[in-house]
């Protein structure tokens, strides 16, 4: 439920106030010092994809009644700015954790993510060099004009507006233009070593773009400058008792969900008012939905940092599953499972062990057909290689296959079509309903006639 329910005979906590709730909970470990550096960090990059999402999913209703000012059911302009005060409060806490306490005590420990102005020339040097090799040939700046519309900009994409002085090659006086940086650029580079020091240096891409920005403007002068991040509706909203195709209309929506209705815009904490206000009109947002950020507009990427450091120390210890207690690597799973059934307890003990079941079905000549329940199995998965190789061993192979794994949609899609291509039956589901757990059926020729073996559990196959 969501909107306030105070005065209800029967109260319910708010749905959307709970969710950021439990963030703050997430948040609590990226405080605490019992828990290593580079987790902490993690921590925050948690909380910071889950804002994403929760933006993503339940904020439009919000936004949607505060522009109209109007109730819409739950939804108002005062339930709109009840969440954006919880949420800016929530960021503030989130930055200060990063500025405070996570990037001196980084430092202590001998990674340092080094801005321009603490670069000495050696570095300088090196990252004009990086710039002009590695990062400028994929970088298109676009001059705003009347040929020049403000271009699309995609969601949770990292992007550049830029205030210039001075004419352009052709004579005109573009004011503003924006700089888009790619997705498959990294957002941190490591850099060469400095000689007799044992602290290891990262500089961000934003930070890069940012040094060189005249470069991209040669003959201009860049007089303000912001980076910049929107966040965008993106839930697939498909009306399935309508729809003939479950299957074409989840597509269909995945090419609209990059350009979905803007919901917050991340600035620099610098960002001039003209600049800010410019994209708050360009986005047809509210000031409410504009955040200040002193850092990265995407702490999402600070996974992209910590896998790049070298320091087992600074993180959690490995945890690795145990082979399940009632199974014995090497004897076989029909064997085992006649003489009664097996629990596994994860992630105490190993999933492997329930791919290396459906492993030994595929192998087995004498199982005719497998059936299976697919919701998210992971972007390279061995146990959607394994249904393949079951289908050309001339197995009946049949996969329920929940299309509505909310942003894993383009995955189950390919993979549902990839099996379809080898001749598997592929099903959606119940509509109305939502497919979210493990079931494996295998059928299998025995002496005594046709034997079913099962696995049963909460959750889905990702290993």
């Amino acid at each position: 439920m969501s909107g306030n329910h105070s005065n209800s005979k029967h109260p319910f906590l708010d749905r959307d106030h709970s969710i950021l709730a439990f963030n703050e909970r997430v948040m609590d470990w990226a405080r605490r010092p019992d828990v290593p550096p580079l987790e902490r960090l993690r921590y925050l990059s948690i909380v910071s994809s889950n804002l994403d999402e929760f933006f993503e999913v339940r904020v439009a209703p919000h936004l949607t009644a505060a522009q109209a000012n109007e109730q819409r059911g739950l939804y108002t302009a005062q339930s709109f700015e009840k969440l954006s005060e919880k949420i800016h409060e929530l960021v503030a806490q989130q930055y200060a954790i990063y500025n405070d306490e996570l990037l001196p005590l980084l430092e202590k420990k001998g990674i340092k993510l080094i801005s321009h102005g603490e670069r000495n020339p050696r570095q300088r040097r090196w990252v004009k060099e990086f710039f002009v090799n590695e990062v400028q040939p994929l970088l298109m700046p676009v001059g705003l004009d009347p040929a020049h519309p403000f271009p699309q900009v995609a969601n949770k994409s990292l992007n550049f507006i830029v205030r210039l002085a001075g004419k352009d090659a052709f004579g005109r006086e573009n004011e503003i233009a924006i700089v888009k940086v790619p997705r498959i650029l990294p957002r941190f580079f490591r850099m060469p070593p400095i000689k007799g020091s044992k602290q290891t240096h990262f500089v961000s891409i934003s930070s890069l773009i940012r040094s060189h920005l005249g470069d991209l403007f040669p003959g201009r002068q860049v007089t303000e400058f912001s980076q910049f991040r929107v966040t965008r509706h993106s839930d697939l909203a498909v009306d399935e008792e309508e729809v003939k195709n479950l299957r074409t209309a989840l597509r269909k929506g995945l090419q609209q969900r990059h350009y979905g209705q803007a919901l917050r815009l991340e600035v620099s904490a610098g960002c001039s008012e003209f600049l800010s206000n410019f994209l708050l009109e360009q986005f047809a947002l509210p000031a409410k939905a504009l955040y200040r950020v002193p850092g990265p507009v995407n702490l999402v990427r600070l996974n992209q940092l910590i896998d790049k450091v070298d320091a087992p120390a600074l993180r959690f210890e490995a945890y690795n599953g145990g082979w399940p207690a009632q199974l014995t690597p090497g004897q076989s799973y029909f064997e085992r499972l006649q003489q009664g059934d097996v629990l596994i307890h994860q992630p105490y003990e190993s999933f492997d062990a329930v791919l290396a079941f459906l492993r030994e079905a595929v192998e087995d000549p004498d199982v005719l057909a497998i059936k299976q329940t697919i919701y998210r199995t992971g972007a390279k998965s061995e146990l959607m290689n394994l249904l393949r190789e079951a289908v050309r061993r001339g197995k009946e192979v049949t996969a329920v296959v929940e299309l509505k794994a909310r942003f894993d949609e383009e995955a189950n899609i390919n993979y549902a079509e990839r099996l379809e291509s080898v001749g598997a039956q592929v099903v959606y589901g119940v509509v109305g309903l939502k497919t979210h757990a493990k079931m494996l059926l295998v059928t299998r020729r025995e002496a005594s006639g046709l034997k079913r073996y099962a696995h049963l559990s909460t959750g889905n196959y990702n290993p």
